[in-house]
């Protein structure tokens, strides 16, 4: 169920979007077309994790038209509406995807985080749907072929899966210790019932 935003949850977003940015701040490392391997896509993880799907996908707006607008916080220092017409703005856009994917995936059936649910989450969410937007946007940027392209990118899957793993760790670790962090009232499995026969 959706409820409406308060200061608390426009907070929090703000607080994701700032985690994002500062996750970049160690740098980039370039590899082949010109993305870079960068932590903030662990920032995006536990985004759509702890916010759930659509305050997480806001958090990533926010800092996605921070950028637009010429603030430098994408890992390496870079800004401006150019990025969105580089190779990159696949990666960048499919942050949005990820994390509507993780929180949804995390959150189903508005119960509790689990260890199993979350790493699919992490992988459908934080590796595979940012892959189905990035590198066809970057096979079209470079004009180099899809299959090439998608050969190319499987560099970035060890980092990914590492980042991964992370945010499993972190997500599982403040589903047990911090509930409350995630803000949200969870839909508990309820006991088996246990019929008892009477006899003839």
């Amino acid at each position: 169920m959706t409820r409406t935003p308060d200061a608390t949850d426009l907070s929090r977003v703000a607080v994701f979007a700032a985690l994002i940015a500062v996750l970049g701040l160690p740098g980039s490392f370039p590899v082949f077309g010109g993305v870079p391997i960068t932590a903030q896509t662990l920032g995006v993880m536990l985004a759509g994790a702890v916010l759930g799907p659509w305050f997480g996908a806001l958090s990533v707006t926010v800092l996605l038209t921070l950028v637009a607008a010429g603030l430098p916080l994408l890992a390496g220092g870079r800004g401006g509406f150019g990025v969105f017409l580089g190779p990159t703005a696949g990666y960048a856009l499919g942050w949005i995807l990820g994390a509507i994917v993780i929180g949804l995936i995390v959150h189903a059936g508005g119960r509790r985080p689990v260890l199993w649910r979350t790493v699919l989450a992490m992988l459908a969410g934080g590796v595979v749907a940012i892959y189905a937007v990035g590198i066809p946007v970057q096979s079209l940027v470079t004009r180099l072929p899809l299959g090439e392209t998608a050969l190319t990118s499987l560099v970035f899957v060890p980092g990914d899966l590492l980042k991964a793993a992370v945010a499993t760790v972190v997500v599982t670790a403040l589903a047990r210790a911090y509930p409350r962090g995630f803000r949200r009232e969870w839909r508990e499995t309820a006991p088996a019932q246990v019929t008892v026969g009477t006899a003839a």
